[in-house]
């Protein structure tokens, strides 16, 4: 099921995996998907929490990054959180499994979700991801 194309999507991920966060960020602009993720787009003497905020209200797509780490984190939880009580988050919500974990330590509802995966080549996960969004995927960019 191909859904519209994002004008923004909000990336949620816990700060111990931000090698894969940066180069999944970066994949995902050169096909032409503007991502928000805390790493590339807070100043250090911003109000962190406050520009998470207005990034979730600003952004149309909720990907999370699932990894052992991101289980565990407060912070990821509180966004998966307030992007799953928002109704125009309905069926924009996609769980990105970075890492083989126990992702219902988060929600119970993440099952519920077509789950991409990113536990094998990490072509085949974002093969699978663009193609939510109708897009192919090109290695070369």
């Amino acid at each position: 099921m191909v859904l519209a194309l994002p004008h923004e999507v909000f990336l949620s991920h816990s700060s111990q995996d931000l090698d894969f966060v940066d180069v999944l960020a970066a994949r995902i602009r050169r096909h032409g998907v503007p991502v928000w993720y805390s790493r590339a787009n807070i100043m250090g003497a911003q109000q962190w929490h406050d520009e998470i905020g207005a990034a979730l209200q600003r952004c149309d797509w909720f990907a999370v990054v699932l990894s052992s780490q991101s289980v565990e984190s407060m912070w990821v939880k509180r966004e998966l959180l307030k992007a799953l009580e928002q109704r125009r988050f309905e069926n924009r919500i996609i769980p990105i499994l970075f890492q083989p974990c126990d992702y219902e330590q988060l929600s119970w509802t993440l099952s519920f979700f077509q789950m991409i995966d990113f536990t094998g080549q990490f072509a085949d996960g974002m093969r699978e991801l663009l193609r939510v969004w109708g897009i192919g995927y090109d290695e070369h960019l």
